[in-house]
């Protein structure tokens, strides 16, 4: 059986399965049938979207069917996806769901669904619903807007600005502070300035006018570069960008430097432990993350704990750890006291009371944090055999890994969805780690290449 749902939910374009509105209907009737024997009431459901042109007509199928299921939903409008995580804990509604594909163009959609704690929906309802789809598919089509109709909550939306400016950002003045908001013409763009303005900052909005198609359109988190551009030409204090659901947030320090999700764990790490909150002295990263980030942490003595790529890893290791930090280099991070929802304005709130706190800028705060050089090499295979039990690659391998001993970093891989080999290694100079890939690469092509 083909899976529905990924890591991040369910993704792809809007209009054809599974984000066709037949399809879409059912899966919010599934969900709910689901719910119903476990919460023994009428379930309540939280739904929310950011801003594509599609966002509405999927929200309404998934209102459709979750009504006919016999739910209660509550109507969030555009709102971010850590919003929505947040007002189904708040509300104590069984479910929320986002429709949002993130940082992925306007013609692409995707639904997130959140059980009460502010977590992505357990994976065995995520199976259930899987095997009833693909069990029966039709493509319905569009929903009639003249049926089921509903209103949106404009309450909700503000509930969680409230939220965050007056429990995150309790005790925070940001007056005198200016601020390059880049919303990424997405689900932020109206709530990240809000939120800003009302602790006191002088807020330049840009990339806040959606129109349906220009989310993350040259601009957002994918396109940092001209957040940086407007921090220099505003002489302003920092820069933040969103991506289309605003769960992940990059930076841009004084001087229009980029900084990424790796500095942002480097800032907060220090910050916690010198107030003694970072528990374990232990960060959370996935295998993306720059051995810069690793090196820069032992330094401190804290430890780096690695998962795979994903946010769902990510968590799961904080919560298994017990743990008060992680996040990915893209820039989502999780501090799990506060939210187990990514949140990129959570993320810009507390590296702002970081900097406030210790009265430094954000360059200072990210300073110490090196980014090492990186290479990747992708090989075409004919087959994927345990790259662990490949002698030759292995002998290999072994000479590389005593040579960078802990001032590099090997990652060898295939490729989920291709016939490819991956090899990436990050060293302290481009010349010696291009060269130990390329020595790598060979063995593999000579081993099993096409």
């Amino acid at each position: 059986m083909k899976a529905l749902f990924g890591t991040d939910g369910i993704r792809g374009e809007a209009g054809s399965f599974p984000l066709d509105a037949g399809t879409v209907k059912q899966i919010g009737f599934l969900l709910v049938s689901f719910l119903k024997p476990k919460v023994d009431k009428a379930p309540a459901i939280v739904i929310g979207r950011d801003t594509r042109e599609s966002g509405p007509w999927l929200e309404q199928a998934l209102i459709e069917g979750a009504t006919d299921a016999g739910a209660t939903c509550h109507a969030a409008g555009v709102i971010t996806t850590p919003g929505v995580a947040f007002l189904t804990r708040s509300l104590n509604a069984d479910a929320g769901i986002v429709i949002s594909a993130s940082h992925n163009p306007y013609h692409d959609n995707g639904i997130k669904i959140f059980s009460p704690s502010g977590q992505k929906l357990d994976d065995s309802v995520e199976k259930a619903i899987e095997e009833s789809v693909f069990a029966g598919v039709k493509d319905g089509g569009r929903p009639d807007p003249r049926h089921h109709q509903f209103s949106v909550d404009q309450s909700l939306v503000e509930k969680y600005v409230s939220y965050l400016s007056e429990e995150i950002g309790a005790g925070l003045t940001l007056s005198g502070l200016s601020i390059v908001v880049d919303c990424a013409n997405g689900a932020s763009s109206e709530i990240a300035p809000k939120v800003f303005v009302r602790l006191g900052a002088k807020v330049i909005a840009i990339n806040a006018q959606p129109d349906g198609r220009n989310i993350n359109l040259n601009s957002g988190s994918l396109h940092i570069e001209g957040l940086q551009e407007r921090v220099k030409t505003e002489k302003a204090d920092l820069g933040v960008a969103f991506d289309g659901d605003a769960d992940r947030a990059l930076f841009v320090d004084n001087k229009g430097a980029f900084v990424d999700g790796d500095a942002t764990m480097w800032a907060l790490a220090n910050y916690l432990k010198a107030r003694d909150r970072l528990k374990k002295n232990t960060v959370v990263a996935t295998v993306m993350s720059n051995i810069g980030l690793e090196i820069a942490l032992r330094s401190r003595g804290i430890t780096l704990e690695r998962t795979d790529v994903g946010d769902k890893y990510v968590l799961d290791a904080l919560l298994k750890l017990g743990l008060s930090l992680g996040g990915e280099q893209s820039g989502h991070i999780i501090l799990p006291e506060l939210s187990l929802a990514g949140d990129g304005i959570i993320t810009a709130l507390c590296l702002l009371r970081a900097q406030q706190e210790s009265a430094s800028s954000l360059a200072e705060l990210t300073h110490g944090c090196q980014h090492y050089p990186q290479i990747l090499v992708n090989v075409r295979v004919r087959e994927k055999p345990v790259l662990a039990e490949i002698p030759s690659v292995q002998a290999v391998v072994k000479d590389v890994e005593e040579r960078l001993a802990d001032k590099g970093r090997l990652l060898l891989r295939y490729s989920g969805t291709e016939p490819l080999a991956r090899v990436m290694i990050e060293g302290e100079k481009q010349g010696e780690i291009e060269a130990y890939a390329a020595n790598i690469a060979a063995s593999i092509q000579q081993a099993i290449g096409v």
